[in-house]
């Protein structure tokens, strides 16, 4: 049996062009028919280490981090959204939109990795946050979005007061970016290739079926 191309996926939770990525990346893996050869796995990056725990205005904070006018970010967020439509994913920005802290959600997509339910759960965090107005780094809807792919929550939770489970994901966070990511998505290939940016579905696809054709070619 073929060993499958092997891809990780360096994102945030609150990412909105990590969401974008993925799913042009699902498209493309689907529209090759290659589902049965790819091996997923992401890997943790928070694009606001230090946001406390209270969170911050969206707009407020785009504003201080990157300088955006309100019409440049209404210009932004529509464009997101309707890149999230083509895909059917559903981009809800609104005017009290807080962004959050994200290190809680990156150990929960850990232990969700042992259950082959990662890139469920992440999508299910995506979607609460972005979608249904929800705040991720909040316990009663981090356990509500476990409970919806069918983990166990309790187990879960207890491993946000796990100092093993947090250095874990301290550690992977500074292996990558030791790497040089730093910004996402990175979306990794076998370790050894990498694309950034929610890239063009025709460009996954080309990226794909090169790596693919290569791998059957050892």
């Amino acid at each position: 049996m073929k060993e499958k191309l092997k891809i990780d996926i360096v994102s945030d939770v609150v990412c909105p062009w990590c969401t974008i990525g993925y799913k042009r990346l699902e498209k493309a893996i689907s529209e090759l028919g290659i589902e049965d050869q790819i091996d997923i796995e992401w890997q943790p990056f928070e694009l606001n280490p230090n946001m406390p725990a209270e969170g911050q205005n969206v707009i407020e904070h785009i504003t201080e981090k990157y300088g955006s006018t309100l019409d440049q970010q209404r210009a932004s967020q529509q464009h997101m959204a309707d890149a999230g439509e083509e895909l059917g994913f559903k981009f809800d920005y609104f005017d009290e939109m807080r962004m959050v802290n994200t290190f809680d959600a990156h150990i929960l997509l850990e232990y969700a990795k042992d259950f082959g339910k990662q890139t469920e759960l992440k999508m299910a965090f995506t979607k609460a946050f972005f979608s249904d107005r929800k705040d991720v780094s909040k316990k009663d809807v981090l356990k509500e979005t476990l409970l919806s792919v069918g983990l166990n929550a309790e187990d879960a939770l207890a491993k946000l007061d796990s100092e093993d489970a947090r250095l874990e994901i301290r550690t992977k966070q500074n292996y990558w970016k030791e790497l040089g990511v730093n910004s996402v998505p990175t979306i990794v290939f076998n370790r050894k290739s990498a694309v950034t940016g929610a890239q063009p579905v025709d460009t996954f696809k080309q990226v794909l079926f090169e790596l693919i054709a290569e791998q059957k070619s050892i």
